[in-house]
């Protein structure tokens, strides 16, 4: 370990790995290039964006049978969102980087490779490539810059460092082509990760994260729309991207400060089944609907889908159809699926039949999300199905992801957040039809018809006893049926009446 004294407030600065050429003072924010001499001042870095995420430096686990702790982190930024790198270093003095993205982890290192590999502006989205004879399935493509650094860092780094990179995936593998120094890539191969495989420990917990998340800016969950002054609740640092419920402008609260992207147009409220905001105990984590949108397709069918985020877990969805609720997750271990063979994705051993390809459209979307949405964006959106689950990748010119959805009663989500029905919903508004079209077709024959044919069932079932003894038996047959009747009629009514 290399001790030093920060020259421009006398702090203790450590550097625990031999290959860390530069690292920031945790008292001062400023940054210290080590060289053979000395160690220099650059200026001072900023702040990094506290956000939800349990990773410290500090934090240690084990991968691959190696003892590893966090040293250092980059903070970066792309066009759709922010993202942590964690500098990671082995007890044999090795390193790596730790991704985090919205709770989904990669943990990768350099690889050396021998073949020519493709150009950062020849790659495309979703489709197959080929490095170091192994084929890819390209899932990202983005452009960043560092906008915070802290700890210890392999490199020199600062405000405005811009890098680009090529992601790829092939199951839980995962391969990042990195041009950020030209155009031949350095390589990272590694896999995708949770903290629980790699028996993390010291992770902050709740408490530490919602204070440090929240005193950034001095708001803990809400602040004022610039553009309208309505109030916006989010999560600090997780939730960056927002959408002014009243005024739908587009806000970027990645700052101490909410900037106003781009303007929207005032419009009716936004009624959703379930309201942003509201709470459920689901799989013994708290989570907390944080943003909604409503999608159609060009087919005129329409859904929502409600973002949900749990300090201890990743994002996920419920969506919301004429079909029924599903739950749709994010799948950090990729199916197996290449464009020359589109119609199949396989998927732990399982294979799913490609039953979907369709454009999807935002409507209208309101409350806050990990990535920036707006009214207009399109996803082309492919949906394989084996039995009542279904597996969906969405598409863009950015970007892949594969989600797997299952069906849920109703029932189970109106106990999860207490009847929202009932909160959300003002008397006399109507109901929208929600969530992905990912979720699986449920036909049902429609009430009146399941109670006529129960009649002449019933009708065939007392034929003889009508035949011999038509008075007593017409009667109890009467009533018989107005026991089945009744209630239908009124629930009909009922239902007007509420809509």
């Amino acid at each position: 370990m290399h001790i030093v004294s920060c020259p421009s407030c006398g702090a203790e600065v450590r550097f625990k790995s031999h290959a860390a050429v530069m690292a920031v003072c945790e008292f001062c924010r400023a940054t210290l290039l080590k060289d053979a001499d000395a160690v220099k001042n650059l200026g001072t870095m900023s702040s990094v964006l506290e956000d939800y995420s349990p990773i410290q430096v500090g934090t240690s686990g084990v991968a691959g049978g190696r003892h590893f702790t966090v040293v250092g982190r980059i903070q970066l930024r792309y066009d759709r969102g922010l993202w942590n790198e964690w500098y990671v270093l082995y007890d044999d003095g090795s390193n790596a980087w730790l991704g985090d993205f919205s709770g989904l982890f990669t943990l990768t290192s350099v690889r050396a490779v021998t073949l020519a590999l493709p150009g950062f502006n020849a790659i495309g989205v979703a489709q197959t490539c080929q490095i170091d004879g192994e084929r890819w399935l390209a899932s990202e493509k983005r452009s960043g810059e560092c906008i915070a650094g802290q700890g210890e860092l392999p490199f020199r780094v600062g405000e405005g460092w811009r890098i680009r990179v090529a992601d790829f995936r092939s199951g839980p593998r995962f391969l990042t082509l990195d041009y950020t120094d030209g155009d031949v890539p350095v390589v990272y191969t590694g896999v995708a990760v949770t903290l629980a495989e790699m028996r993390c420990q010291l992770l902050r917990d709740d408490e530490q994260i919602r204070a440090s998340a929240g005193k950034y800016r001095g708001k803990v969950d809400a602040l004022d729309c610039p553009s309208c002054g309505s109030t916006i609740s989010y999560l600090p640092g997780v939730a960056t991207n927002l959408v002014c419920p009243a005024c739908k402008a587009q806000l970027d609260a990645a700052g101490p400060e909410a900037r106003v992207l781009a303007a929207g147009d005032k419009v009716a409220r936004m009624r959703t089944t379930i309201e942003i905001g509201a709470k459920a105990n689901i799989g013994g984590s708290q989570c907390t609907v944080i943003g909604a949108m409503i999608c159609d397709t060009d087919d005129g069918e329409t859904w929502t889908q409600y973002l949900l985020y749990s300090t201890r877990a990743s994002f996920f969805w419920l969506v919301e159809s004429v079909d029924g609720w599903h739950r749709a997750d994010v799948m950090s271990h990729w199916p197996a699926w290449h464009a020359d063979q589109a119609d199949v994705a396989l998927a732990d051993k399982v294979e799913y039949n490609k039953s979907a390809d369709y454009m999807a459209r935002v409507v209208a979307a309101a409350g806050a999300f990990n990535w920036r949405v707006q009214a207009g964006d399109r996803t082309r959106t492919m949906e394989f199905k084996y039995g009542k689950t279904t597996l969906a990748a969405e598409v863009t010119d950015e970007e892949m992801t594969w989600s797997r959805s299952k069906p849920l009663a109703t029932d189970q989500v109106m106990a999860w957040f207490d009847d929202p029905v009932k909160k959300a919903r003002p008397p006399g508004a109507p109901r929208v039809p929600a969530a992905p079209r990912n979720a699986p077709p449920v036909r049902g024959a429609p009430l009146s018809n399941i109670l006529f044919k129960f009649f002449l069932w019933l009708l065939g079932l007392n034929l003889i006893p009508l035949l011999i003894n038509f008075g007593t038996s017409a009667l109890f047959l009467l009533v018989g049926l107005a026991a089945i009747f009744l209630p239908a009629a009124f629930t009909r009514i009922a239902n007007k009446d509420e809509q």
